[in-house]
């Protein structure tokens, strides 16, 4: 038993198991997934990840909504231009320790 009381102990709540959740299915999507790796080396507007994705801008920017909901992704504007990058190196940690493993 004390094996089910430390798990319980140690849970974690139900709302960050939900986000944690939602932010791996946002991930799960190979679009996604490449958008924020591109985004890994730097930002990049629209049109350059659409012309690196060989996709829509209006396909791009509906991924870019997901991700920014997730807050895996955050906007910078120039002009009338909008420049995505990764929210925080903590996205980038997410991938690479993801990339390692499935390099083993």
């Amino acid at each position: 038993m004390s094996r089910v009381n430390r798990a319980r102990d140690e849970a974690i709540p139900d709302q960050e198991i939900d986000r944690l959740s939602q932010t791996y299915k946002v991930l799960g999507d190979p679009t996604r997934l490449k958008i924020v790796m591109a985004l890994g080396g730097g930002e990049m507007c629209v049109c350059d990840l659409a012309a690196f994705l060989d996709l829509t801008e209006s396909a791009v920017s509906h991924q870019l909504r997901r991700l920014r909901d997730m807050s895996l992704i955050k906007k910078r504007r120039e002009g009338q231009i909008l420049f995505y990058s990764l929210d925080d190196d903590h996205v980038a940690d997410l991938l690479n320790i993801g990339l390692e493993h499935v390099r083993e």
